[in-house]
């Protein structure tokens, strides 16, 4: 394990995070016996149940132009890395306001995988899970709305914001196993034009249409034709069981309930004040993770917000084989208004100790710039980012080789990083859901070994 503190700021280490950090390394090297039966208590308190927020980079972020700079090696790229606000701890210049907020994150550079397709990297690290065979294994989204959804909410359990039309890997996007009921409710995906040519506006991207009554249609009216429905529908299914028709009742249903109460609202961005709209950026993605904070405010257990190619135009966001460093340039300024905004935003309603937030995406960049000043697919050494909830952070775990080809300390598998993931929501990584074909899977996979260092 490698912290990127200098010598100062080592001295002023306090004897409490000392013992934390150390105790931390040695429970990560053993993972004594105890430790799963002492987060299953742990997930069985209310006091530890939390809201999620995926900040989805699809495509494949280049960590050395993000999180994990090399300046002065050849590697390194056209980007200056700048300081943060942990000393020792640098990322690159075009991240200026997450430098100032380093203190929330932890950076983790020493994700190592073998999966360099789009396909089967997306949907091994949004599931856990790498594809193949018959399980239909759930995202993220799905489980995690599973275990902390409540039946009387209004809202759905998970809602994925600005997915690419393009986006890899459909499998990694769905319930899974876990059926259409815990299906993300999906806004803003990709622009859609009106019938003059013109983009909607944002606001009507990320609202959810038709949830009003239709005109002359008044409350009374509208529950009888929704008993007539049910009534019909019910027979349907009774005589042609089966997941198709499941999913068709499930839709309906979902539907009729955000219909009512005051849900509606809560997609109403207008509400906000002008002000932290401009502060999060004129963007979907900047006004999605707004959204993101409105919902998570409401009880929403999971929300994805994806940053595809709008800054640049190209619909696949972060695959940048070609103009790597135009196009992150471009893609940091919007992720670093929308993220930084973010943790202030939701810090400041109190929602920040209750609130993980991930930042990653299927896979790094190569190191090497290739002959079209892009970098391409690598799985072998990328770098992730975790803030807010049980996160402690101030740190950065984990190191790359100066070249950065190869994880030179504390690898960190997609099941460690999403056992993490999960424990920091107050969930035990070894509980398990009954999948499609009778078999119980775990929420991460039996071979995680959690980042210990970065849960408080």
């Amino acid at each position: 394990m490698a912290y990127e503190f200098d010598d100062v700021a080592s001295r002023r280490m306090t004897r409490r995070t000392w013992l934390a950090r150390n105790l931390s390394a040695v429970i990560g090297a053993t993972l004594a016996p105890w430790f799963y039966p002492l987060a299953a208590r742990a997930a069985a308190d209310p006091a530890r149940r939390r809201s999620c927020i995926l900040l989805w980079m699809p495509g494949g972020p280049s960590q050395l132009d993000t999180f994990d700079p090399k300046p002065g090696h050849a590697n390194g790229g056209s980007f200056a890395a700048i300081d943060t606000a942990v000393p020792g701890v640098r990322i690159s210049e075009h991240l200026p306001g997450l430098a100032s907020r380093a203190e929330q994150m932890a950076i983790i550079r020493s994700m190592s995988t073998k999966e360099g397709d789009h396909v089967r990297a997306s949907h091994l690290v949004r599931t856990g899970y790498a594809p193949g065979g018959p399980v239909q294994y759930p995202t993220l989204a799905s489980l995690v709305g599973n275990e902390l959804y409540e039946p009387t909410m209004e809202l759905p359990c998970c809602v994925s914001i600005g997915a690419s039309p393009f986006g890899f890997a459909p499998a990694g996007y769905g319930p899974g196993f876990l059926g259409p009921r815990f299906a993300p409710l999906t806004v803003g995906a990709g622009r859609f034009v009106q019938a003059n040519g013109q983009a909607e506006s944002l606001d009507a991207q990320l609202r959810v249409p038709n949830l009003s009554l239709a005109g002359g249609v008044d409350q009374a009216r509208a529950a009888r034709r929704l008993e007539l429905w049910r009534q019909s529908e019910v027979q349907f299914a009774s005589s042609r069981p089966g997941a198709n028709t499941a999913s068709h009742l499930e839709a309906y249903e979902r539907a009729n309930r955000m219909m009512q109460g005051t849900t509606a609202e809560c997609f109403d961005l207008s509400r906000e004040a002008d002000a932290l709209r401009d502060a999060y950026g004129p963007t979907v993605f900047g006004q999605g993770c707004l959204l993101a904070r409105r919902l998570v405010e409401r009880g929403v257990p999971f929300v994805e917000v994806s940053l595809s190619g709008e800054a640049t135009n190209q619909g696949i966001g972060w695959d940048t084989h070609r103009n790597n460093f135009e196009i992150v340039k471009s893609l940091s300024g919007v992720l670093d208004r929308g993220f930084s905004t973010l943790l202030d935003d939701l810090k400041s309603r109190g929602l920040l100790e209750s609130t993980v937030i991930i930042w990653a995406g299927e896979f790094g960049r190569t190191p090497k710039i290739n002959g079209n000043a892009g970098r391409d697919h690598f799985p072998q050494a990328w770098s992730t980012v975790l803030a807010g909830g049980a996160i402690t952070g101030g740190q950065a775990i984990g190191r790359t080789s100066d070249d950065g080809m190869q994880v030179a300390d504390r690898p960190v598998s997609v099941p460690d990083f999403l056992a993490t993931v999960l424990l920091a929501l107050g969930l035990d990584p070894q509980r398990q859901n009954m999948s499609n074909v009778g078999r119980p899977i775990r929420l991460a996979d039996p071979s995680a070994t959690p980042i210990t260092e970065c849960l408080a």
